[in-house]
């Protein structure tokens, strides 16, 4: 099924707009997504100093991180659903403003319970974040600007969180480990006001959009999207064997990607024998890989759209590869005998990971439509169980058998799940309940 005709399709290319509004709603939301990762990895980098002064064992730091995904994942739906009731201007507004304030208060935190709540708090905020953006995206972005938005978005949290590693060892350094957090949360302020002063949750509300680029949003969307009113209902939504391959698949791609995010300086350290600054530097390799392809991803499923006109075509073949990608290279790199071609396969794997990112978060706006944050919540939920489960599971395993071969291995399996279940996934059918207008 294609969403536009060829006609459709050359009638949409041939308009010029005049503005380009809708660009720097994707830049401003680009920055969002780096203050994201900069808040959520700065205790990261700063854990080391703050255990030496709080004398915290490796169990309570891991109680420490593991609050903020226990917050982040449980707000994930509720969040999703407010979005869509009130839309991205407030809610955005009213979490960055949240969340930056607990980002703060983490520098009066006095033992581990104050810090466990703190974090928990703080990932309740940050919830809300990307399916709100999703949200804005579904009025602001043509169907063929979507991927190629999505990609970028997160490619800016990528490269934010390679970072800030070293970003805030210098400032620990040269101040101490409380003035990353306090800076970090005065940067998120900042963008709250810019974001609830100049955004409008409709392009046509914006003094700024002329009426070429909004002929251009508008002819851009979905035929459903534009003839028909969604109305949410959680029984089809929760039933629908299309939400439940995306919410699998996207499981899958958290558990892989938090194995990267979570253990991949402790495997370079322990199995390749690299020491602790080498295998930081080595870690933001991979990391680098996926922020290229990020956006790469999402800005070739586009292309392809435009090109064909087939919405399940172009996303599907994207993701397919970038998986199968990952399933090759993750496999090569844990049994490489050499650490150099270790890094490189394991850069590799990243990047074919990655290349799915931006069209997995495409698709909640092909199925979604005016219910898309709600649609994007209930994914990324599923996406952070598997991110909560994948360090316990990796240490399990790495103990049970005494080797990081399995655990790979299974990152490996699951990556080959992920892209037999995109055969299934398609965005031209919604999840939602649909009324003519």
């Amino acid at each position: 099924m294609n969403l536009f005709s060829k006609a459709d399709l050359a009638a949409v290319s041939a308009a010029s707009p005049t503005t380009s509004v809708r660009y720097r709603v994707l830049w401003l939301t680009v920055l969002l997504y780096a203050i994201t990762y900069m808040d959520r990895v700065c205790i990261y980098a700063a854990m080391p100093v703050i255990a030496k002064e709080f004398s915290f064992d490796k169990m309570t730091q891991g109680l420490i991180f593991s609050a903020f995904a226990w917050g982040y994942s449980s707000l994930q739906v509720p969040s999703g659903w407010l979005v869509d009731r009130i839309g991205p201007r407030r809610m955005l507004s009213g979490i960055v403003l949240w969340w930056s304030a607990f980002t703060m208060f983490t520098v009066s935190a006095w033992n581990a319970a104050s810090f466990i709540v703190i974090r928990f708090l703080f990932g309740a905020g940050e919830a809300g974040a990307f399916p709100s953006a999703t949200r804005a995206f579904s009025r602001w972005l043509a169907t063929s600007e979507r991927g190629f938005a999505q990609g970028v978005t997160h490619s800016g949290s990528r490269l934010a969180g390679a970072l800030t590693h070293a970003v805030v060892a210098a400032m620990i350094v040269v101040w101490s480990w409380r003035v990353p957090f306090l800076l970090f949360g005065v940067i998120g302020i900042l963008w709250a006001a810019v974001w609830f002063f100049w955004y409008r949750d409709r392009p046509e509300d914006h003094r700024g959009v002329s009426a070429s680029e909004l002929k251009w949003i508008n002819d851009g969307k979905t035929i459903v999207g534009r003839n028909r009113k969604s109305v949410l209902s959680w029984k089809k939504l929760l039933g629908h064997p299309n939400m439940w391959c995306v919410c699998i698949m996207y499981f899958c791609y958290g558990y892989v990607l938090w194995i990267f995010l979570s253990w991949l300086p402790t495997y370079f350290a322990e199995v390749r024998g690299f020491g602790l600054v080498k295998s930081g530097i080595y870690t933001m390799i991979p990391l680098l890989a996926g922020t290229v392809t990020n956006s790469l991803g999402g800005w070739l499923s586009d292309r392809l759209y435009v090109r064909t006109g087939d919405l399940c075509y172009s996303r599907r073949l994207v993701a397919i590869t970038g998986f199968g990608i990952a399933v090759v290279f993750v496999t090569l790199g844990v049994l490489a005998p050499d650490a150099t071609l270790a890094v490189l396969a394991m850069s590799v794997a990243v990047g074919g990971l990655e290349l799915t990112t931006g069209v997995s978060w495409a698709v909640p706006l092909d199925i979604g439509h005016d219910h898309s944050g709600t649609v994007s919540s209930v994914m990324n939920m599923f996406g952070n169980w598997g991110g909560a489960l994948s360090p316990i599971l990796v240490a399990w395993l790495v103990q049970r058998f005494n080797s990081w071969t399995p655990a790979f291995i299974l990152a490996s399996f699951l990556c080959l799940v992920a892209g037999l279940l995109w055969f299934k996934i398609d965005p031209t059918i919604s999840v939602i309940e649909e009324r003519q207008d």
